[in-house]
């Protein structure tokens, strides 16, 4: 295959060295500003002008210019505008009769920030083309640096950087600092398989605003965790990505609800005058996760019709545990407890609490998990059967295939008014096979062990044996051999979306713009989770059940033989099934938004206004397959169920205030109001910011916002939703060892006991405020360096999250006690503890039988840092060009508070058990650009982390990419992107006993990756 597509390249590639680049300009007809734009990167002059003027302008296009200044004259002939050069050496565009007058300087233009950048200013003179609307504002203005720091990343900085996925992208940014559970999470992958999030500055994926084009898109249409709404970014077209825009602090004034964190918003290509086919080829070093991506994207003119189209086909294959050395085995665990063999098959005599091994010494499963299956004992000295192989049967990286398309259409009626239509149709299958959870023994997916929720309660594992007169437990995990291979077993989820925006927008009196648009957004899934049937399973090893027993156990004759006798396809494929969800999710928008540059003047100049009006209607439907809900129907756990909608109606406006020739001060307000159910939340939202700059070389800036956001639908309606899973009593642990920590009563379990939990939403929940306040400037002291700087603050009241059931049981053991595992007092009438001791549900016995847990709204979330971004340009005669690229945030401070009277938790103290935040974050990046040939090297930093334990620190890490590329012709380029350049694997941690041993939000066993790729336009300007 390999050489296959190495021969297709340098075929295609001999084929277009042929063609002879030309010398002339020709430019095609069609809009002034895009004519513009193609003119200043090939000439490589700066081009300063006001969009709104120019809005509308069509030209002829040229054919045959000799030269930029004689290319510029024909696009402007008849225009009623013409060129004007200024000492700076740029070039304004103004009305043919003020030509005469003074026109101000033009700003540095802002250089467009690699990824993980907080904001830069002129990377060179010529970069700032033309007037952008950008998030942040709903006004166009002529630079993208304001009162707030925005990040820009453009899809040349993403392939420089080797980014070969969204995910990707937005993990390298510096300010993206939460801790995303990845692929390999079993909670996340079972909960929202194939779904992936970001999470801005560590506030959680719902606080952090996803647009598409400037619009809102539905939600993942299952919850994160099981828990609150998101939006899944991993299906977003790469190839299609013009630039991402992102804005981190508050801008619910602006945007509305979801923006606390900030605002990410993607702009997906416009035009094209060419057609471009782009194709790679991805592989591992060390094997497995080979990938295919095809993108193709053309463009048309037709009259006053006009368009961009483009496809996007990917083929990504499955990444698996087994594949890598570090996490292939049991034995890869770095505590003894964890390097056991993992369970195939184990009879526990209740009676005698003693496993009984199997007359054959488990020989009949010798051939199992790939021959590795042997007798093997517990750290008890108790035998069971068990592989050390089977612990890795499980995916490091998703399956993916599908389609995206995309289209993006305008029909100008005339200058004053046009229609245009977006829309993106994506279809998208990933598999994924996930293991158990946390203490879980035996996987729901790929296991069975008897359970019988009519029996003696918290004892509906255990049945009496009626052969042995004993009460028993019977375990069994069963292997690829059994089950057919490890496909069969995939988790398989088959997304479709859909987002469709279209209106039609315009002029009037001069200098006002108009915009009415529709907007609707779905995304929809068919959820494919593999179960265990119950009640056949039971049947295939037990027999019929032969009634209850006085103490109420379920009674069996079974031979125990059939436990550890290898299953057949066909017996297995007898106790299987597939549950099947159908969740959706839609999302519908009006709006109508104006805007002008010059609403009225003031001494200093015109001010700029932008209003909004919105009405929209959201809902979602989790559509679980019945079975689910049921206690009995399916091994493993008990789904919940969960529906609502809402509308949600707006109105905003913003104002830019010239104060000064060096001063501008900025002004926004927003109405939000929601209704569902019998509430009606609604909230005003304010922000401003200030821009000052004393000299041409610095902008001095600050910027202050409150936010408004309503509860997750989710959070809101959810059903009960219900967990059969292991739970240590750390109140139990502590009592009888009073010197135990809780991470030693976790991993000891000893204290180990079978808990029933139950989650329900909360129609009662407040809504979340914040305010947000960040200070700052950029200095760019010479034409090819500049510096920024950004302190930032934002606080969080009344947020909602999910209680952890895991945070419950050990509050329950400190109130219970007095004092934490480490000593400091805890007074058992503070809030938390009132809340906690009615949640910790206790039989008689004291034992732990439930945890009842929901979503609350606790008191606050601050959290507070830096943001630095440098960058600089080296231009040379000969060697070429190189530019050099640098961002870092360093997180000041990040605390919570449960309830109003408890004392606040730091989150980036190494003791906080709930998250791994990291302190530091950034990256670093070199390019050189020399004619035909270029190469650039992009480093990703990752500061310390706590480990599983949380008493030590895990160190700082890099990872790096390097990329080649060389232009065979203008229009055909090959490019190498090496991924973890060096090869690094996740860091130890002596303490992370569960697999795949290390922390997988931060970190996966991928290593070295490589991409070829071959991008070929045909027609149009060069690459």
């Amino acid at each position: 295959m390999r050489v296959l597509l190495l021969s297709m390249a340098c075929s295609v590639a001999l084929v277009a060295q042929a063609q002879a680049a030309s010398g002339r300009i020709d430019l095609p007809a069609g809009e002034l500003t895009a004519a513009l734009n193609t003119l200043a990167k090939q000439s490589g002059t700066q081009l300063v002008y006001r969009a709104d003027q120019l809005k509308g302008q069509r030209t002829p296009g040229v054919q045959g210019a000799t030269s930029p200044d004689q290319a510029l004259e024909r696009l402007l002939r008849g225009s009623g505008f013409e060129a004007k050069r200024d000492a700076s050496g740029a070039v304004l565009i103004v009305r043919a009769d003020a030509a005469s007058r003074r026109a101000p300087p033009p700003r540095p233009a802002p250089q467009e920030a690699p990824p993980g950048g907080g904001s830069a200013q002129a990377e060179e003179p010529v970069t700032q083309l033309e007037t952008l609307q950008v998030t942040g504002s709903r006004i166009p203005r002529a630079q993208i640096e304001g009162p707030a720091p925005i990040t820009v990343v453009t899809a040349e900085q993403i392939q420089a950087a080797g980014l070969t996925s969204v995910p990707d992208v937005l993990r390298s940014l510096s300010q993206n600092s939460g801790s995303v559970q990845g692929q390999q999470n079993t909670t996340s992958a079972q909960s929202t398989p194939g779904a992936q999030a970001v999470d801005l500055r560590g506030l959680g994926p719902n606080h952090t605003l996803v647009l598409v084009n400037g619009r809102r898109i539905a939600d993942f249409p299952l919850p994160l965790n099981g828990r609150s709404n998101f939006t899944d970014v991993g299906n977003i077209p790469l190839g299609m990505i013009d630039r991402i825009e992102v804005l981190t602090g508050s801008a619910s004034a602006v945007y509305g609800s979801d923006a606390m964190a900030g605002v990410i918003n993607f702009i997906l290509k416009k035009s094209t005058d060419g057609t471009i086919i782009d194709y790679r080829y991805g592989d591992t070093d060390r094997g497995g996760g080979e990938s295919h991506k095809l993108t193709l994207t053309t463009g048309f003119e037709r009259g006053d019709f006009s368009g961009i189209i483009g496809v996007e086909l990917q083929d990504k294959r499955p990444l698996w545990g087994y594949e890598r050395s570090n996490q292939d085995s049991t034995l890869d665990a770095p505590t003894s407890r964890r390097r056991l063999p993992r369970l195939t098959a184990q009879l526990y005599d209740w009676d005698d609490d003693v496993n009984v091994a199997p007359a054959d010494d488990c020989a009949a499963m010798a051939g199992l998990n790939e021959g590795t299956t042997v007798l093997a004992e517990d750290r008890f000295g108790e035998p069971y059967c068990g592989s050390e192989r089977a612990i890795a049967y499980r995916t490091i990286q998703n399956e993916r295939k599908g389609a995206t398309a995309y289209g993006s259409f305008e029909y100008r009626f005339s200058d004053a008014l046009s229609w245009f239509a977006d829309v993106q149709l994506g279809h998208q299958k990933v598999k994924l096979l996930t293991g158990t959870n946390g203490n879980d023994v035996v996987s729901d997916v790929m296991g069975w062990e008897f359970h019988d929720p009519a029996s003696t309660d918290n004892n509906d594992k255990v049945f009496y044996n009626a052969v042995t007169g004993h009460y028993e437990t019977w375990s069994r995990q069963f292997t690829p051999e059994e089950i057919g291979g490890l496909r069969n077993r995939m988790n398989t989820t088959t997304q479709k979306t859909l987002a469709v925006t279209t209106g039609f927008k315009g002029m009037f009196a001069e200098s006002w713009n108009w915009e009415a648009a529709y907007n609707h957004s779905q995304y929809k899934a068919d959820v494919g989770m593999p179960r265990i049937h119950a009640d056949a399973a039971n049947r295939l090893f037990l027999g019929e059940r032969q009634g209850y027993d006085a103490d109420g156990y379920a009674i069996y004759s079974p031979d125990p033989a059939r436990l550890f006798t290898p299953l057949t396809p066909a017996e297995f494929a007898s106790i299987a099934a597939m549950s099947t969800f159908r969740p959706k999710a839609d999302n519908d928008n009006l709006s109508f938004t104006v805007d002008t540059p010059a609403l009225f003047s003031m001494p200093a100049g015109d001010v700029g206004f932008a209003g909004a009006v919105e009405f929209g209607t959201q809902s979602y439907e989790i559509n679980p397959d019945p079975l689910a809900l049921t206690a009995d129907a399916y091994f493993g756990p008990r789904y919940g169920d969960g529906h609502g909608d809402r509308d949600h109606w707006s109105v905003a406006g913003e104002l830019r205030l010239p104060l000064a020739s060096t001063l501008e001060a900025s002004l926004a307000g927003r109405y939000d109001r929601y209704s569902y159910g019998n509430k009606n939340p609604g909230k005003f939202t304010y922000s401003m910011g200030l821009e000052w700059r004393p000299l041409d070389t610095l902008l001095v800036r600050g910027s202050y916002g409150t936010g408004f956001r309503a509860p997750d639908m989710h959070y809101l309606f959810a059903g009960d939703d219900y967990y059969r899973t292991v739970s240590t009593d750390y109140y139990q642990c502590r009592t009888a060892e009073p010197d135990a920590t809780d991470g030693y009563c976790y991993d000891d379990g000893s204290y180990d006991i079978n808990t029933f939990d139950v989650y329900t939403g909360n129609m009662e929940l407040d809504v979340e405020t914040s305010k947000s306040f960040s200070a700052g400037f950029v200095w760019a002291p010479f034409a090819n360096f500049d510096l920024a700087v950004d302190y930032y603050k934002i606080r969080v009241s009344n947020q909602v999250q999910s209680q952890s059931r895991e945070q419950l049981r050990m509050d329950e053991a400190n109130c219970r006690i007095g004092t934490t595992d480490s000593g400091a007092s805890v007074d058992i009438s503070s809030p938390t503890c009132v809340d906690v001791l009615a949640r910790v549900i206790r039989d008689e016995d004291g034992n732990i039988t439930s945890v009842h847990f929901s979503p609350i709204n606790i008191a606050n979330e601050e959290t507070s840092g830096v943001d630095v971004t440098a960058s600089y340009r080296l231009q040379t005669a000969r060697a070429g060009d190189f530019r050099f690229n640098g961002t870092y945030t360093w997180t000041d401070r990040h605390t919570r508070q449960q309830y109003p009277g408890d004392p606040e938790e730091d989150m980036l103290d190494v003791s906080f058990s709930a998250t791994t935040l990291p302190r530091t974050k950034g990256n670093l990046s070199a390019s050189w650009d020399r004619g035909a040939w270029g190469a650039s090297l992009f480093g990703n930093y990752l500061g310390r982390v706590a480990n599983y334990d949380n008493d030590a620190w895990t160190g700082a890490t890099w990872r790096f990419n390097a990329g080649a590329r060389y232009d065979i012709n203008d229009h055909l380029r090959v490019s190498l992107t090496v991924n973890n350049l060096l090869d690094k694997m996740p860091p130890k941690d002596a303490t992370w006993a569960n697999y795949p041993y290390y922390d997988t939000s931060w970190f996966d066993s991928m290593g070295r990756s490589y991409f070829v790729q071959v991008t070929w336009k045909l027609g149009g300007e060069a690459l």
